[in-house]
């Protein structure tokens, strides 16, 4: 089982390469615990935002995590920076590789999709089942980097998928309706029409590239 922790700073313009240094720093320091695994801006969808996700070996390491962070003066180096702060615990689905950095799993972008969508009640099991048979066949189109339900919040699952460039995405995305081979089918019975979709591009800070 692997959890993660997706961040969202909402910066002032002209803030995301310092933000970023100082991401970095945090997410790094001696008494950090989990791993960095991505830094990235938002080109499409909310401006000024960054996404930072941090992965973790447990649920322990992850609350151990949030609880530095908040106890900080300055949490993730940029107290003084950011207008505001979101955190989101995530377990991942159960039968995916854990997210690696670009240097370990080879997945490059760097075009990142960062989608989540809503779940109806009850169907956060089903959708879990009907994304370990269908995303083989949808990966050959595209790698997805993360699939992962919240563990607070709305119930909802968040899924990243990594291309080299826009058109990239919009081939792989027709290709795979075309094919039938996505989104799976029955999949979207158990779904919400809260469905939110964000474009961002990795900082130098980034592992995943």
């Amino acid at each position: 089982m692997h959890y993660y922790e997706l961040a969202t700073l909402t910066l002032p313009m002209g803030t995301a390469g310092t933000a970023a240094t100082a991401v970095q720093a945090f997410a790094t320091a001696p008494e950090a615990q989990g791993q960095l695994l991505g830094c990235w801006f938002t080109d499409i969808g909310v401006l000024n935002q960054m996404l930072v996700l941090r992965g973790f070996d447990s649920l322990g390491a992850l609350e151990a995590e949030r609880t530095r962070t908040q106890a900080s003066a300055s949490p993730f180096g940029c107290g003084e920076i950011y207008q505001r702060l979101e955190q989101h615990s995530y377990r991942g689905f159960d039968w995916m590789k854990p997210a690696r950095p670009s240097a370990e799993s080879g997945i490059q972008g760097p075009v990142y999709e960062i989608r989540t969508y809503g779940i109806k009640p009850g169907g956060t099991q089903p959708t879990i089942d009907l994304w370990q048979e269908y995303l083989p066949p949808r990966e050959k189109l595209s790698p997805c980097v993360v699939a992962m339900v919240a563990l607070d919040g709305a119930a909802r699952f968040t899924n990243i998928w990594a291309y080299p460039t826009l058109d990239a995405r919009s081939r792989a995305r027709t290709d795979a309706v075309a094919q039938g081979i996505w989104p799976p089918k029955g999949g979207p019975a158990h779904l919400t029409t809260e469905m939110v979709s964000t474009i961002a591009m990795p900082t130098a800070v980034s592992p995943m590239k």
